[in-house]
């Protein structure tokens, strides 16, 4: 079995397919997919969509 490889865009880790992660859209422009891994979920580090540059929380 396997799975996409997703990159967190807070820190860039590799985000492990059994980490409890979230994707969700930009809240800004809707195009990119946002990838959280669990420890900057936790502590709320930035993230920036590459698209359009927003940055959230």
């Amino acid at each position: 079995m396997s799975y996409d490889q997703k990159t967190c865009n807070g820190c860039g880790k590799n985000i492990a397919p059994y980490e409890n992660s979230v994707t969700f859209p930009c809240p800004q422009c809707g195009d990119i997919d946002i990838n959280r891994c669990e420890r900057c979920r936790q502590f709320a580090i930035e993230y920036k969509c590459p698209k359009c540059g927003f940055i959230g929380p």
